[in-house]
């Protein structure tokens, strides 16, 4: 019982309500737009590295923590503080390494779960 007294239930609420907007707007985008999945990806990402550059970003994930962390923005997010803290360190270089320095983990975990399931799956392309 104290494992259930320990959990955080209003961050919990609060990272399903975003998250979750977040996946409403990628599920509109699909259904109402002939936008490809990558594109869709695309824009995600970059929306995160621009909310991220200017510091927007941080407040969404300090009120949702992992709502905002886990989906695309938040990796984004997570490429432009690192290219920013690496500039601030190693000059320009830095800018071109530090994205990826700060997002190596979640990198590789994309390149091997993508792997595995281009091995299960079959893809399907979008009807125009």
């Amino acid at each position: 019982m104290d494992f259930l007294q320990s959990i955080d239930w209003l961050l919990m609420l609060k990272a399903f309500i975003v998250g979750g907007l977040i996946c409403i707007i990628g599920q509109i985008l699909i259904d109402k737009t002939k936008l490809t999945s990558a594109r869709i990806l695309v824009i995600f990402v970059t929306t995160g590295v621009i909310l991220g550059g200017l510091g927007i970003y941080k407040y969404v994930i300090d009120f949702a923590g992992c709502g905002a962390t886990v989906p695309l923005l938040g990796f984004g997010a997570n490429l432009a503080k690192g290219a920013m803290d690496a500039v601030s360190e190693q000059g320009l270089l830095g800018a071109f390494i530090g994205g990826v320095k700060a997002s190596a983990g979640g990198i590789a975990a994309a390149i091997f779960f993508g792997y595995i399931a281009s091995l299960l799956a079959k893809p399907k392309i979008k009807k125009q």
